[in-house]
């Protein structure tokens, strides 16, 4: 006889404990692993008694349970902890400029500045920015130095016409080597971080308008 299959006695007693609690949980705890032990050891067959493997093997997985029970209460503490940690990191970082990896940014005093990493030179560089509704208001070429590259576009559209401050772009980079392979690694922004997000599991700065999360940050220029 196993755990799984208690009798219909041990199914009453787990019942009745059940009720006397002011609220219901589908989560099996450590006194309920206990319980239906007891109560299987109780209600058992005496011409066809649980057998001591069957017993080890019972209690062998009562100690696996309730040590997992203590590692994820552990792990659910140091999740807390860090959490908090990084939030507590991120705030040092309100009012300095950084360089972070993401590709959108907030249409500033007539423009905006990105960058983007290559691996190595590139013979064709193709940029193109978008608006926020994914329509494309800028097409051209840039440099393709091996490392670090900056490109500032002065917000205006393929017909020459100023867009308005306060909208965000996104830059998407094509690099190429003279083999055709493509030498790009990440696209950048600067700018200063004017706050800290903690909505979310992980805390993002906001940086150009724009949310960044903490760990793309690749730099602090100042």
């Amino acid at each position: 006889m196993t755990v799984s299959a208690v009798s219909s006695a041990t199914t009453a007693s787990t019942a009745t404990t059940s009720s006397s609690s002011t609220s219901s949980s589908s989560t099996l705890t450590s006194s309920d692993f206990l319980s239906l032990l007891v109560s299987e050891l109780q209600n058992q067959d005496p011409l066809n008694a649980t057998s001591t493997t069957d017993l080890v093997n019972q209690l062998t997985s009562y100690a696996n349970f309730s040590s997992q029970q203590s590692i994820n209460s552990s792990l659910t503490s140091l999740a807390s902890s860090f959490s908090s940690l990084v939030t507590l990191n991120s705030v040092n970082y309100i009012g300095h400029t950084v360089e972070a990896k993401t590709d959108t940014s907030t249409l500033s005093n007539g423009s905006a500045t990105f960058g983007y990493s290559l691996s190595s030179a590139a013979s064709d560089v193709w940029i193109t920015v978008k608006d926020s509704s994914g329509n494309t208001v800028y097409t051209g070429t840039g440099t393709g130095n091996s490392g670090s590259n900056t490109f500032t576009w002065d917000g205006k559209n393929s017909s020459g016409t100023q867009l308005a401050d306060g909208g965000q772009y996104t830059i998407s980079v094509t690099a190429t080597d003279s083999a055709g392979n493509s030498v790009l690694n990440y696209t950048t922004v600067t700018g200063t971080v004017t706050g800290i997000d903690t909505s979310t599991s992980t805390p993002s700065l906001t940086v150009n308008g724009v949310s960044v999360s903490a760990s793309n940050i690749i730099g602090v220029t100042s």
